[in-house]
């Protein structure tokens, strides 16, 4: 679902329960039929959806269609208000190396109380140069602000995206909670980097971080 376009997770949404035709999305999408024959055919090329008798009408697959019902059920359980999709990269010298270390993330994100996850999909690792890449594309919910700068320090996404709201309010106290996390977290990091880098390294790190 991660690589599905709004258009196409609403389409998903309908095809949920039953098959349907072009016409009948159309009406309840009201989305411009062209552009809605355009995303069918792209699922189609991704292999989740699948034609069937005439008229002709478009059904899910089957492991789409449970995918779909059970991140329906996460999100009707799910109190958490901001939604959240994030890659994490990881880099190893040995493949075998990289794959510890990718479970290892994936099991400590499965384990934390702040987080309701949606999806976490792991890409095949591929080798550049001297290493072996690959990285986590993580769906997932926060319960506060606090939790979301945890995330950041802790697991360092390349990239985050915000799903929904397109607005939120943040109280004083969870921003307050948050401010003070990370300040405390910023202030641990500068005395490691301290202690572990000369005068000249340190200038170094510093005009790298204000560019």
């Amino acid at each position: 679902m991660s690589r599905f376009s709004e258009e196409q997770k609403r389409i998903a949404l309908l095809l949920l329960h039953e098959p349907k035709t072009a016409e009948e999305l159309n009406k309840q999408l009201s989305i411009p039929y062209h552009k809605l024959m355009d995303e069918l055919k792209g699922m189609l090329k991704m292999d989740v959806i699948e034609k069937e008798g005439y008229p002709t009408k478009y059904r899910l697959k089957e492991n789409i269609a449970k995918e779909v019902q059970r991140r329906k059920e996460v999100a009707e359980e799910d109190m958490n208000k901001l939604r959240l999709k994030a890659f994490i990269e990881m880099q190893a010298i040995e493949l075998d190396l990289l794959k510890k270390q990718l479970g290892k993330v994936k099991e400590a994100l499965q384990s934390e109380k702040a987080f309701t996850i949606y999806a976490l999909e792991e890409a095949e690792p591929i080798k550049e140069g001297e290493y072996y890449s690959a990285y986590l594309d993580v769906n997932f919910s926060v319960k506060d602000f606090s939790s979301l700068i945890k995330f950041m320090f802790f697991y360092g996404p390349s990239a985050i995206e915000v799903i929904k709201p397109n607005r939120i309010e943040i109280s004083a106290q969870d921003l307050q909670d948050g401010l003070v996390d990370l300040a405390d977290i910023i202030q641990k990091y500068t005395q490691y980097i301290t202690k572990i880098m000369n005068k000249e390294e340190l200038e170094k790190f510093h005009q790298q971080l204000y560019k």
